[in-house]
């Protein structure tokens, strides 16, 4: 195997060897121009995203600044939106869902390190895949580590550090990220702690209850 196939198979590998540092260049010169877009170039950002992207659905947007290092590794679904300051380090595949919604200063690393010394003085680093379902909201300065899977209709606190997998429809917060309580029909009528949607939004989702 060479470097590449290595690094997308989860083995160590060495991210200077086979065409690898040539391609995280490329990424970075697509990400420069998309972070120095003026803000009205919208279908230009959306065409660039397309073209870095492995993966996307017809609707997404990604607030500049965002950085990653490779981009053809990152899949994401229908309704993607991340505010500011995403980073995502793609050396392992990242997959989200449709309607995922990520706040300012998330980070997503598949990327690590041995924790010996030696071997990784001697240059070995790995990625490991990271998965995130559908209808997951991820709040502000959100870190998800290496190998995690994030289920369905999940909520994550702000600042959370997410070590392990969280299951489908879960509050969970914290470092380390811990399940706080399952997410329930109760918690449709609010939009905020205890603040109950009005009658006009209410009817604006509901219309035909």
């Amino acid at each position: 195997m060479n470097q590449k196939e290595r690094m997308v198979s989860g083995l160590p590998y060495k991210a200077w060897l086979d065409g690898l540092s040539e391609e995280r260049l490329a990424c970075k010169e697509k990400i420069y121009e998309f972070n120095l877009l003026p803000p009205k170039e919208h279908a230009k950002a959306q065409k660039l995203l397309k073209e870095l992207l492995g993966k996307t659905g017809e609707n997404l947007l990604i607030e500049a600044p965002f950085h990653c290092d490779y981009g053809w590794n990152i899949e994401v679904g229908e309704n993607f939106y991340a505010n500011y300051n995403l980073t995502i380090l793609d050396v392992g595949k990242v997959t989200f869902g449709d309607n995922v919604m990520l706040a300012p200063n998330v980070s997503i690393y598949t990327a690590g390190h041995p924790l010996h010394p030696e071997p990784r003085n001697f240059g070995y680093e790995y990625g490991i895949p990271i998965t995130i379902g559908n209808n997951v909201w991820i709040g502000g300065n959100t870190i998800i580590l290496p190998g995690v899977t994030i289920g369905n209709n999940v909520v994550i606190g702000a600042g959370s550090v997410v070590s392990k997998d969280i299951p489908d429809n879960m509050i969970a917060v914290g470092n380390p990220c811990k399940i706080l309580r399952e997410i329930t029909e109760e918690d449709r009528k609010y939009y905020f702690k205890r603040q109950e949607f009005d009658a006009e939004s209410w009817e604006d989702m509901n219309p035909n209850r």
